[in-house]
């Protein structure tokens, strides 16, 4: 393990980056350095006066909305650089004063204690995939918003479809059958559409962006691989890719579970023992779309027409562990709903059990495309 003489805590604003130092050692001084501007030329300068002063050096700051530009600079220079999760660093439970020098030293001399917990840094490449996956969950979002104010709206004008499921292509044309009293309205309604139907138009036009890009994306095959399971389209696939990242990161499938904060809390204090729900505290995009998936497990084992298709071009050992999750996964649904618990109680169980034949395919890609 390389040996450092100073660790550096950075509390990283818009324009200014407060700086502080600890020595190395338990007895080693934590100072203040100073304040600099939040930019590449003044970082540069730091870093190169703080390597002359004390030669080995490790940098820190907190992952928050300036992304990875610092430590991809550092890490350009030779200088090891972590970014904490801010959720994850130690806080002292009677300690109300926060500022920006105050930050900094923490986060030194945090570092200098190993108390900190690092998050994974994405390449580039993998940075915009994310980022193109998280604008088509936004456009999503947008869509499902725009139907519950045309819903709300219909329910406010006392409008009731009785024909059908909504959303449905019967469904829009009953909507453009409908007349009121007055053309204000009417207008209104449209303007609901208007803005549902462009929010559908951005998140189409994103889905044949993401699809043109998968196979550029060295994690293509993990997002092919992970399509056998039944449950996950593209989409799902194309976004556990981008929110997990390199699963070879989890030495086991536990550790993703926890990761994606699936496994249950507990409060346990000397003999009495207090399990809870779900920690929730991962990455709640890809926990959201796990669950999701989870649903389809509810029914009894089957490789319909779409899966059918999708299997072709698989490998029959991943068939079989496709096959292999439908059943015991079903099982498990059905184990739970008969000791009466609630459904999405359920759900949440199944997809935790999923998040371990997920993780053993998506190792298994990975290292046959290296």
């Amino acid at each position: 393990m390389k040996e450092f003489n100073a660790f550096i805590g950075l509390d990283v604003h818009k324009d200014s980056i407060s700086v502080a130092v600890a020595e190395s050692g338990r007895a080693g001084e934590i100072r203040m350095y100073g304040t600099i501007a939040n930019s590449p030329t003044a970082v540069a300068k730091l870093i190169r006066k703080l390597v002359s002063r004390h030669g080995a050096i490790e940098v820190v700051y907190e992952a928050g909305p300036c992304g990875y530009g610092i430590f991809r600079q550092l890490s350009e220079m030779n200088v090891v650089c972590r970014i904490v999760a801010p959720s994850h660093t130690p806080k002292r439970p009677g300690d109300r004063v926060k500022n920006d020098t105050k930050d900094a030293m923490m986060l030194a001399r945090l570092l200098r204690a190993g108390e900190l917990t690092f998050v994974w840094v994405p390449d580039v490449i993998h940075e915009a995939m994310r980022d193109l996956v998280r604008a088509r969950q936004t456009s999503s979002d947008d869509v499902r918003k725009a139907r519950a104010l045309i819903s709300m709206y219909l329910l406010k004008r006392g409008c009731r479809y009785e024909k059908g499921k909504p959303w449905t292509l019967k469904f829009r044309l009953w909507l453009t059958s409908l007349k009121f009293e007055h053309v204000a309205t009417k207008y209104a309604l449209q303007s609901y559409i208007n803005r549902l139907e462009q929010a559908e138009g951005r998140r189409v036009e994103i889905d044949q962006q993401i699809t043109d890009l998968i196979p550029e994306w060295d994690l293509a095959p993990v997002v092919t691989a992970l399509q056998v399971f039944k449950g996950i389209s593209q989409t799902t696939a194309v976004t556990l890719a981008a929110e997990i990242g390199d699963f070879s990161r989890f030495s086991s499938p536990r550790q993703l579970m926890s990761y994606l904060g699936l496994v249950p809390s507990e409060y346990s204090s000397g003999g009495k023992q207090r399990p809870g729900a779900i920690t929730k505290a991962g990455n709640k995009i890809a926990r959201v779309m796990l669950i999701e998936a989870a649903w389809g497990y509810r029914w009894p084992p089957k490789v319909g027409q779409i899966l059918l298709q999708k299997r072709m071009n698989y490998s029959q050992p991943l068939k079989d562990t496709a096959w292999k999750a439908q059943v015991r996964l079903n099982k498990r649904f059905r184990q739970l709903e008969k000791r009466g618990k609630r459904n999405t109680v359920a759900a949440t169980a199944v997809a935790r059990e999923l998040v371990g034949f997920i993780w053993y395919v998506a190792i298994g890609a990975m290292s046959m495309n290296t």
